[in-house]
């Protein structure tokens, strides 16, 4: 069956409890091991009803004739086909039809145990939280992977708690539900179609104010996993500026949906430069800065390797940005906090040396010997797109404004913001769907 917007609707009358999605793309060879395991767990272990929903976006490979085949023979098992690719896509289209009470995804390699499923929706089902996620860093969870994703992991996290302030701890794992009803309201907002797509999925219910559960996860990465790393890292990285730009401008307006919090307090205190000239302040010593490092990295690029130059060249000169941009961009006068705003510059610095590291290494591996101007090139570019996440650090953790004095008094609960509620539409039921 066919739904209007494309997608292929199973028959029948009952709607699952929870629908499972699991998005693909040129997963031919282990679609069917993954889907057939889940089948079963749901089948022999889990207490209520479920569908899966094969989400192939964009395959070119067998994965669909696989899917459909799997739809067959499998009775909780749907195949629904997009053109496009993006798991942020798949998602978007599929929740946003789907008539389940919980709608979760996982990804296809099954890096998360299945004994995590039934924790992760149960607080859903219940009503005791609206979000739940599978979490690899905090205490409880049990991961085997390599260190260069656990290092980019961790890294990735942090940078979105020193931008965003998020209060969750692992926005990547591929293992999250939703309480419909709020998906509904949320999806609206939320634009990439990649990704990124969970994570800002996971900012947006945050600042609504829903309680998100999260489940320490047992949890061991795929070795034959083909997503690109450094740029599915740098897609991620322009969310994260893109959603902060947009919250800190008041240009994205999310609904109070819950009683769990909400944003984060803004700016207040001190008396400090507008956005507007602690912009044009930020580039102005940015571009100073970037003079002096490229100037530096082309001397020690003489007497050490490429990765050993730009740690030394960024590192020299992001204590300078730092205390720069302390006086001049932000209004900070005076030694007191001098020494933490200088290890928190040197945090930012980190996130600058990672992308452009990373900028460096997928250069040599498209060119194993490539000369000093391509080098300096690569480092230009990747230094562009650091510098409006560094912005972002300085601007919300490095040099935050002291505690307004009138905060000393909890102000009266905001009043709700009018947000966008998607209506609630079709999916009929898998016959046979439902597993107990």
């Amino acid at each position: 069956m066919t739904s209007p917007d494309g997608l292929r609707e199973p028959g029948g009358a009952r709607a699952p409890e929870v629908e499972i999605v699991v998005p693909v793309r040129n997963e031919e060879r282990d679609l069917a091991p993954s889907i057939r395991r889940l089948h079963t767990y749901l089948n022999d272990r889990f207490p209520f009803t479920a569908r899966i929903t094969i989400a192939d976006n964009g395959s070119t490979d067998g994965t669909w004739v696989e899917a459909l085949t799997l739809e067959r023979e499998l009775s909780l098992v749907r195949a629904v086909h997009l053109d496009q690719p993006g798991r942020g896509r798949a998602l978007r289209a599929i929740w946003s039809a789907s008539d389940a009470d919980v709608l979760a995804y996982m990804d296809v390699d099954l890096s998360t145990d299945l004994n995590a499923l039934l924790p992760l929706v149960a607080p859903l089902l219940s009503g005791h939280s609206d979000v739940a996620i599978g979490t690899r860093l905090a205490p409880g969870a049990r991961v085997i992977r390599g260190p260069r994703r656990e290092i980019i992991s961790r890294c990735y996290n942090l940078i979105l708690h020193a931008t965003l302030q998020v209060g969750f701890s692992d926005a990547q794992c591929g293992f999250k539900a939703i309480r419909a009803d709020k998906a509904r309201a949320l999806l609206p907002l939320a634009q990439d179609t990649a990704w990124f797509f969970d994570t800002e999925l996971l900012v947006l219910a945050e600042r609504a104010g829903l309680r998100i559960h999260e489940i320490p996860v047992d949890w061991i990465d795929d070795t034959d996993s083909r997503v690109d790393v450094i740029s599915t890292a740098l897609a991620d990285l322009r969310g994260i500026a893109r959603l902060d730009y947009g919250l800190l401008r008041g240009r994205l307006t999310v609904p109070v949906l819950g009683d769990a919090g909400g944003p984060p307090p803004g700016d207040g205190g001190r008396q400090r430069p507008g956005l507007r000239l602690q912009l044009l302040s930020f580039v102005a010593v940015g571009l100073v800065s970037t003079i002096a490092y490229i100037l530096l990295y082309l001397v020690l690029r003489g007497t050490m390797g490429a990765l050993e130059a730009n740690a030394v060249s960024l590192l020299a000169t992001a204590v300078a940005n730092t205390a720069l941009n302390r006086r001049f961009t932000f209004g900070v006068r005076g030694r007191q906090h001098a020494a933490r705003h200088q290890a928190r510059g040197l945090l930012a610095f980190a996130a600058a040396l990672l992308l452009t590291s990373a900028a460096l290494l997928a250069l040599t591996a498209m060119s194993p010997s490539p000369g000093v101007g391509a080098e300096v090139t690569v480092l230009v570019i990747a230094n562009l797109l650091a510098t409006g996440l560094r912005f972002a650090l300085y601007r919300r953790w490095v040099f935050p404004p002291p505690p307004d004095p009138a905060r000393a008094v909890p102000p009266p609960q905001a009043a709700p913001l009018v947000g966008t509620v998607l209506p609630r539409s079709g999916g009929a039921g898998q016959p046979g769907g439902g597993a107990r």
